[in-house]
């Protein structure tokens, strides 16, 4: 197969970001790192961190381990799965965490430069912190191009001759998208279950029965707290939007290279189309990303701003980029499909500016949960909860309308459902979820900014560097938690249209399995044909997957159960590791003398120790059991139970991670505002009935609700990747 001249924009691209994240990554290192006992703090917090992702690697190691020997045996024993799959599961699971290691190494070092920064600035301390995140961003996007390149310079050197092969690549491709997927919910989950049982320690006796300071270095969690920031929020994310960027490429390719099989011509540029707006994408987002600045005594909304202009040029720039690159493949019907492009990054925006709303402080819905402060902590959970669920609304409305308006402007709004219209309308919808990711390199620096200045902002407390640099720092939390929020709903949202995307993905590997073994079916004249010739309304047809099969029903009632199942299991494990925290604490304050009043130095090792053990013991069962569902419902309930699992998983899942993850963001930013002085400040009754709601909020927003992302998408990776064994058993 001869690769057009256009594709090698794909692997320059991922070179350019690399070399960018290098360069600012150097940067970075020049700066000041401050005071020695800023430099002390610093180094705690990173071989802390580098000890927990060491750890982790070797547990997620060994699950990697058993499941390529499993693959292997499918492959090269039962012969139910293409002979590629155990490498390619293998690579995409190390790209992912090779893209959390190096982000959350960056992490570590950048805490306490913008502490030092912001001593002098609060533009200094934003440009740091900024550029650090971006160092995610861009090793996010270069490795997961770089890794795209690679398989499909490999796999079209071996496959090439019919339109089956184009098909036969893609969805080989997708296979490492289960390795990202489950490295990165091993990161998110066993991330979140570390920092979470470190915060809500620290914060029940530290800042409620102690009542010190957050951040204090009298608290023996402070440092366990600022590591699991780095695992969480920046190893864990790094992992997740990996898996989300190469996914919704990925997908869309494989839909290109089914939509466009019978127009030969078409078909390779339908599948290169998404990996060139993604490749344009990295230089848009590193313009961007030169356009973060602020000024002194910047407000909460100055800094929105400031972050905002970065992103919107870049999006704005993209979607003119899209129409040029469309056109210039001489793609079939290039302007419907460049609008499809436009929605996916529209309905990011919305769902963003939604998200914003109702988690900053700067609006109402957030400023109601700190006034219900003053009236105890059982209100402010309650008003929490509320804002969190009615919070769901926009986001599930703009995706509904992202889903039809992509459909139809990719198909030429022909509403008939026919199979090539159907096929056309899929792609669609998988090249909006591009769309909606194609500036990741900037967006994820706005999400790896917030842990970093959090961080910095522990490193400036434990410093005592005074009020004034506090204040900056803390105007720079506050900022943090706020695009944090933002940031999950869009990994939330993406991750919604790639799903929907990656269950027509299934249906193609299905096909290829049935192909593998000699099955036919029969379309919907009665005809016997191969399952190569079968249309998607052939295949429903054949499997009855229809609301009317008892089959499609229950997958459906299992997908939305594993949702919440999933979230109870990781919210009981964030519950019991933080009891052992708040033991280990009380016994510290109770039995080493001198504590509180600044004479001892607390144990802090062993505190981490906790946290470590904790998230590495509890990660486990409900990764595997995300893994386990697709199979055993695969096994026992066929295809029809397999799309009705996700399209439960997928519709449930989405909705509780928005709830989760805007609750939380919320109930954090409503302690902030008391903080600032608000309804009592500091050490006020309001204050400690705020502390209460963000510390329910904790596993909410940081392991439960972002990990049901990565869960919608692995379960359909796990099916993609199951096929051949859902057809030989099921």
């Amino acid at each position: 197969m001869n690769t057009p001249l256009a594709f090698w924009l794909v692997p320059i691209a991922s070179i350019v970001a690399l070399g960018m994240a290098w360069c600012f990554f150097r940067q970075m290192m020049s700066a000041d790192e401050g005071t020695p006992r800023m430099r002390e703090i610093a180094g705690h917090v990173r071989s802390g961190a580098m000890a927990y992702l060491k750890q982790q690697y070797k547990v997620v190691t060994i699950v990697f381990v058993v499941l390529a020997v499993i693959f292997s045996f499918m492959a090269y024993v039962l012969e139910v799965q293409n002979p590629w799959v155990p490498f390619a599961f293998l690579t995409g699971g190390f790209f992912s965490g090779l893209a959390g290691f190096f982000g959350m190494k960056t992490a570590t070092y950048a805490s306490a430069r913008t502490a030092n920064a912001a001593r002098k600035s609060l533009d200094g301390g934003l440009k740091i912190a900024f550029r650090s995140g971006a160092v995610m961003g861009l090793t996010v996007v270069g490795l997961g191009l770089l890794d795209i390149a690679i398989w499909f310079l490999v796999l079209s050197h071996f496959y090439h001759g019919d339109q089956m092969a184009l098909i036969t690549i893609t969805t080989t491709m997708l296979t490492f998208g289960m390795g990202a997927s489950t490295q990165a919910l091993f990161a998110r989950v066993g991330g979140g279950i570390y920092t979470k049982a470190a915060d809500v320690g620290a914060d029940i006796v530290g800042k409620v029965e102690a009542d010190i300071p957050e951040d204090d270095p009298r608290n023996p969690a402070t440092i366990a707290d600022n590591v699991g920031d780095n695992v969480g929020d920046v190893a864990g994310m790094g992992a997740d939007l990996y898996e989300s960027y190469c996914g919704s490429i990925l997908s869309t390719a494989a839909l290109g290279a089914t939509a466009f099989a019978m127009a030969p011509e078409m078909q390779l540029k339908a599948v290169i189309a998404p990996m060139l707006i993604a490749a344009v994408g990295v230089f848009l987002s590193i313009f961007g990303i030169y356009l973060v600045r602020t000024k002194e005594g910047a407000t909460m909304k100055d800094l929105l701003h400031s972050l905002s202009v970065g992103t919107n040029v870049s999006a704005v720039f993209i979607a003119g980029a899209t129409f040029a690159i469309l056109y210039l493949l001489g793609i079939e019907n290039w302007l419907g499909l460049s609008f499809s492009v436009i929605t996916g990054l529209l309905s990011g925006v919305v769902i963003g500016q939604a998200t914003e709303y109702y988690t900053s402080h700067s609006y109402k819905p957030t400023q109601k949960i700190s006034e219900a402060g003053l009236t105890g902590s059982a209100t402010v959970i309650i008003k929490g909860i509320g804002t969190g669920m009615i919070s769901t609304c926009i986001p599930v409305v703009t995706i509904g309308v992202a889903i039809m308006l992509s459909y139809l402007f990719a198909n030429g709004f022909d509403t008939d459902m026919s199979a090539t219209a159907l096929s056309k309308g899929l792609y669609g919808i998988g090249i909006a979820a591009v769309g909606m990711l194609s500036t990741l390199g900037i967006t994820l620096a706005t999400d790896a900014y917030g842990p970093i200045a959090d961080n910095a902002g522990g490193n400036a407390e434990m410093s005592e560097l005074g009020e004034d640099v506090r204040h900056r720092t803390d105007a720079l939390d506050a900022l943090g938690n706020t695009t944090a929020a933002t940031g999950k709903g869009f990994a939330i949202g993406s991750a919604a249209l790639t799903a929907l995307a990656l269950l027509a993905s299934y249906i193609e590997e299905v096909k290829i399995a049935m192909e593998r073994t000699g099955m036919q079916l029969t379309n919907l004249k009665g005809e016997a044909i191969s399952a190569a010739q079968a249309t998607i309304p052939d295949f429903m047809n054949y499997f009855q997957v229809t609301l009317m099969n008892p089959k499609v029903l229950v997958g459906a009632f299992i997908g939305g159960m594993a949702a919440f199942l999933f979230c109870g299991l990781t919210m009981e494990a964030v519950g019991r590791a933080a009891q052992k925290m708040v033991e280990e604490v009380r016994r510290q304050f109770r039995e080493i003398k001198g504590i509180l009043e600044g004479k001892a130095t607390p144990d802090y090792g062993s505190c981490v120790e906790i946290s470590t053990r904790a998230a590495q013991a509890e990660m486990i069962f409900p990764s595997l059991l995300a893994i386990a569902i697709p199979i055993v419902v695969g096994c026992v309930l066929g295809v029809a139970g397999v799309l009705g699992l996700l399209v439960g998983g997928l519709t449930c899942g989405f909705t509780l991670a928005v709830f989760m993850a805007n609750a939380g963001g919320a109930w954090d930013n409503a302690k902030k505002m008391v903080e600032e002085g608000n309804f009592g400040g500091k050490g006020s009754f309001a204050h400690k009935a705020t502390i209460v709601g963000d510390t329910v909020g904790d596993p909410f927003k940081d392991t439960s609700g972002p990990s049901l992302n990565i869960l919608i998408k692995l379960m359909s990776m796990v099916s993609i990747v199951m096929a051949g064994l859902t057809i030989a058993f099921g």
